[in-house]
C-alpha cells in the first residue's frame, strides 16, 4: 500500500463493484425462485426484514449507512462503552439473581454461586423474596467487602436498604469500601403494581439514600432505573429505551430539586440502568449502545459533566423469551443473550437459569447459568475486545435507528407529563399492549418461531417439575411470555390427556408418492404438535383413506400432498374423510384457484406457512373436545 494507492493490494486486483451490479444479481435470484419480479432498489427492498419500531434490516450496508462519528470508548457519547478500557481488565460483573423466600436456602445458593464464579449478588427482598428480617441470615458468610449486593425490594426498598447498610456496619465494612446497589425504584414499583399511594414517600426515601451514598459511600448506587417492567409487558426495544430515559429523567428531577443538595453529576452517579437482553444478538447489542448514547444526551442537556454522563448498565437475559415447554432450549437463548450483552458493553450481566419460567431453579440450572458467563469470559475471552461491533455499518446504523425511535417515545412520555403521569393515565400501558398485540400476531402466525414450542415440539417429553416460584407483585403492567398462546393450547391438550388417557389426534392422509407428500406432511405434523395434537400418518388413496382414518382413532384429518396430486385426488379424498366421520378436514396448502371446490367437497381449513396457527389449533381442539 502506498501514498499514491491507498487501496489494499488484494482489493486492487479486482474490478470495482457497483451496487447496481449486486442488485441485478439479486433480481436474477428472485426471478428464478419465483419470489418476485422486482428490479433495482425494489429487488433490494424485497430482501429487507422489518423489525419493530419502524426499523427495517437491509440486506446490504455500506459506509454511507453509518453515522459520521460515534466517538471512542469511555468518551461522549459513550456509544462504544462507558469506560476507555471497557471490561477488558477484569471482565463484566457476573451477577446472579436470587428469587427464593427461605433465607437459609438462599444463603446456601448464593454462597455456592460466589464460590463458583459469580462476582455480585442480586437479591429479591420483601414481597416475593427473602423477608427484610431474613436478610442477615441470607447473607451469612458472605464477604461483604468483596461481593457487592444488589437489592430488588420493590416498595420495601427503604427498609431493605437500611437493613443491608446495618449489616455492612456490623461486618466492619467502612462506608467508603461499601459496594452495593440499594435498588430504590419507586417508579418501577408504580409500573409493576399500578399503585401510586407510596410514590411520594418512595421518592423521598430514594433521595435520602442517594444523598447518603454521595456523601459517604462512593461505591454505592442508590437508585435502579429498571426497564424490565416495560420489556416484560411486551414493549419493543425502543419503548424500553424511551421508558428508561423518562424514568431516569424523573429521578434526576427529584434528586436535584431545590433543597435536596445533589448536583446533576452526583445525581447521575446514583443511577444504574437495567435492560433486557434477548436472543436477537444484534438488536440487543445495538440497544445497549443506543441506551448509552441517549443517556449521554440527556445528561448533557441537564448540565452534567462528560465524566458523569456515562451510563452504568445491568443487562438481564429476557424472561419474555423463556419457554416452559422444552426449557432446555433456553440454554441456547440465554447464551446468545449473554454474549450480546457482554459485547454490547453491559457493566453487569445476569443469566436467568433455563428453568426459571417453570419454577424455582434447581442447583443444576443455576450452575449452567453462571457457567455460561464463565465460558464466555474465561474461555471465549469476549471481554478482552472493547466494542467488537464498533465500526460495523449495520450495527452503527441499527444503533442510530434505535436511538431515534427510543428518543421519540421518550418525548411522547414527557409530553404526557413524565413517567409517573404516563403510567397513571395508562398511556404507557396502552402503547405496550398495542405493540404486544402486533407481536402476538407474528407469534400466532409463526413468523416469529419459538423452537421447541411453535416449531419442533416434542410431545413425548416429560414436563419439567420445579417448586413453584413466589408470585411477583402485580396489578400494574402485565407480564407476558412469547409462548403464552401455545402454552394455553398445550394446557388444553394436557387436560384432554388427563381426562381421556390420550391426547387429541389428527390423521395425516399422505397422497401420491413420497416426494409429493413429504414436505407438507412434515409441515402439518409440526403444526398440529405445536398445539399438543398427536399425528398419525399413512400413505393412502381415495379408496383406502376411509379405512385408514377409522383405524387411526383420530377425529380430524389433514390431507397432505402436492398441488398436482390435489388436482387429481383432493376432492374425492376430502369427501371420503367426511363420510368416514372426520369432524374437521384440513388441507396442507393454500386454497388456490380450486379452494372453493375443495371446500365444497369437505375441506374445512387450509393450513400453510404463515397461516394463523393459534387460530387453527384452537379451533381443532374445540371440535375435538366437543367430539369427546
Amino acid at each position: 500500500m502506498t501514498a499514491e494507492s491507498p487501496e489494499l493490494p488484494l482489493a486492487a486486483a479486482f474490478p470495482a463493484a457497483e451496487r447496481e451490479q449486486w442488485q441485478r444479481l439479486v433480481e436474477g435470484v428472485l426471478r428464478k425462485s419465483g419470489a418476485s419480479d422486482a428490479a433495482g432498489v425494489a429487488a433490494e427492498d424485497a430482501l429487507a426484514t422489518d423489525l419493530q419500531d419502524g426499523i427495517s434490516v437491509r440486506p446490504l450496508y455500506t459506509a454511507e449507512d453509518a453515522p459520521s462519528a460515534v466517538g471512542l470508548p469511555g468518551f461522549p457519547p459513550f456509544i462504544r462503552g462507558s469506560r476507555p478500557a471497557g471490561t477488558a481488565a477484569s471482565g463484566w460483573d457476573v451477577r446472579q439473581r436470587q428469587t427464593g423466600t427461605d433465607p437459609r436456602r438462599v444463603n446456601e445458593e448464593l454462597l455456592a454461586d460466589l464460590e463458583n464464579g459469580v462476582t455480585s449478588v442480586w437479591l429479591t427482598v420483601g414481597a416475593g423474596g427473602v423477608p427484610v428480617s431474613g436478610l442477615a441470615q441470607a447473607l451469612a458468610g458472605v464477604y461483604l467487602d468483596l461481593a457487592p449486593v444488589v437489592l430488588d425490594a420493590g416498595a420495601q426498598f427503604p427498609a431493605a436498604a437500611e437493613e443491608l447498610l446495618r449489616l455492612y456496619r456490623e461486618s466492619g465494612v467502612a462506608p467508603a469500601e461499601t459496594a452495593a446497589v440499594l435498588g430504590a425504584d419507586p417508579l418501577g414499583v408504580l409500573a409493576r403494581t399500578g399503585d401510586d399511594r407510596g410514590l411520594a414517600d418512595g421518592l423521598a426515601a430514594a433521595v435520602r439514600l442517594a444523598g447518603w451514598a454521595e456523601e459517604s459511600a462512593p461505591r454505592v448506587r442508590a437508585v435502579s432505573v429498571d426497564a424490565l417492567p416495560y420489556h416484560e409487558a411486551g414493549g419493543s426495544a425502543a419503548e424500553e429505551l424511551g421508558a428508561s430515559l423518562a424514568t431516569g429523567v424523573g429521578y434526576l428531577r427529584e434528586l436535584t430539586a431545590d433543597g435536596r443538595g445533589l448536583g446533576v453529576d452526583a445525581a447521575c452517579r446514583q443511577l444504574e440502568f437495567r435492560y433486557a437482553a434477548t436472543a436477537d444478538q444484534f438488536l440487543t447489542l445495538a440497544k445497549l449502545r443506543a441506551a448509552r448514547l441517549l443517556w449521554a444526551r440527556v445528561a448533557q442537556v441537564c448540565g452534567a459533566s462528560p465524566a458523569a454522563a456515562a451510563q452504568r448498565q445491568h443487562a438481564v437475559t429476557s424472561a419474555v423469551m423463556m419457554s416452559r415447554r422444552d426449557p432446555w432450549v433456553n440454554m441456547l437463548r440465554t447464551t446468545v443473550a449473554a454474549l450480546s450483552a457482554g459485547l454490547g458493553g453491559a457493566d453487569a450481566v445476569t443469566v436467568l437459569p433455563f428453568d426459571a419460567a417453570v419454577g424455582l431453579p434447581d442447583a443444576f440450572a443455576r450452575r449452567i447459568a453462571r457457567n455460561t458467563q464463565s465460558v464466555l469470559l474465561e474461555e471465549s475471552h469476549l471481554a478482552k475486545v472493547i466494542d467488537p461491533a464498533g465500526g460495523s455499518w449495520y450495527v452503527e446504523r441499527l444503533t442510530a435507528e434505535l436511538a431515534r425511535a427510543g428518543w421519540a417515545f421518550f418525548q411522547e412520555i414527557e409530553g404526557a407529563g413524565g413517567q409517573a403521569a404516563a403510567l397513571r393515565s395508562g398511556m404507557i400501558g396502552e402503547r405496550l399492549a398495542r405493540t404486544w398485540r402486533r407481536r402476538g400476531e407474528d407469534l400466532a402466525h409463526r413468523r416469529e418461531p419459538i423452537t421447541g414450542v411453535s416449531e419442533f415440539p416434542n410431545l413425548a417429553e416429560a414436563a419439567l417439575e420445579r417448586e413453584p416460584a413466589p408470585v411477583p407483585a402485580g396489578g400494574g403492567l402485565p407480564r407476558v411470555r412469547r409462548d403464552d398462546a401455545f402454552e394455553a393450547l398445550r394446557a388444553r391438550s394436557d387436560a384432554h390427556l388427563a381426562a381421556h388417557g390420550a391426547r387429541p389426534k389428527a390423521f395425516l392422509a399422505a397422497l401420491g408418492p413420497v416426494a409429493a407428500h413429504t414436505a407438507r406432511m412434515a409441515f402439518a405434523a409440526n403444526l398440529f404438535q405445536a398445539g399438543g395434537i398427536e399425528t398419525v400418518s399413512e400413505q393412502v388413496t381415495a379408496s383406502s383413506v376411509a379405512a385408514a382414518f377409522a383405524a387411526s382413532g383420530a377425529r380430524m384429518a389433514c390431507v397432505c400432498s402436492s398441488d398436482a396430486v390435489y388436482a387429481e385426488q383432493a376432492v374425492e379424498v376430502a369427501a371420503a374423510l367426511k363420510a368416514a366421520g372426520a369432524v374437521r378436514v384440513h388441507l396442507a396448502g393454500r386454497p388456490g384457484e380450486r379452494g372453493a371446490e375443495f371446500a365444497a367437497a369437505g375441506v374445512d381449513t387450509f393450513v400453510f406457512a404463515g397461516c394463523d396457527a393459534v387460530g387453527v389449533l384452537s379451533s381443532a381442539l374445540d371440535v375435538t373436545e366437543v367430539a369427546a
